[in-house]
């Protein structure tokens, strides 16, 4: 197992990595990543969509630092402090993945590190083999 950071997110506030590469069969477990700035480690301000075109950015930086993108994403869970805010996440998800799109979970949480109104984490196959 090998562990991915990027300088484009913020240091991780607990014990764990922002993403890992799986030595067989070469998966990357990204953890999951809310609207937090790199440069601050706060919470982007601006609401659900600002939040999660946030979120986009900081795992489009883990994954390319794991040599993987967007296309290579077989999974996703989504959590949501707000099920009211589903469909304004949603709208910004599918711009960036399309079909066939991964599998994936939402679930309405009671909150999220830093006041953050959305979390997404992925797992990315070998690039190019999903």
């Amino acid at each position: 197992m090998q562990a991915i950071f990027s300088d484009r997110l913020a240091k991780p506030v607990g014990p764990f990595s922002p993403a890992v590469r799986s030595d067989a069969p070469g998966h990357v477990f990204a953890s999951g990543q809310i609207g937090q700035l790199a440069a601050t480690g706060k919470l982007v301000e601006g609401g659900i969509e600002r939040e999660t075109e946030q979120v986009f950015a900081n795992l489009a930086a883990v994954l390319e630092a794991s040599d993987r993108s967007f296309p290579d994403v077989v999974r996703a869970t989504v959590y949501l402090t707000n099920m009211a805010d589903f469909a304004a996440m949603n709208a910004i998800y599918g711009k960036h993945f399309k079909a066939p799109y991964p599998a994936r979970t939402t679930i309405a949480v009671a909150a999220l590190p830093l006041g953050a109104s959305v979390e997404i984490e992925v797992i990315a196959a070998v690039a190019g083999a999903r």
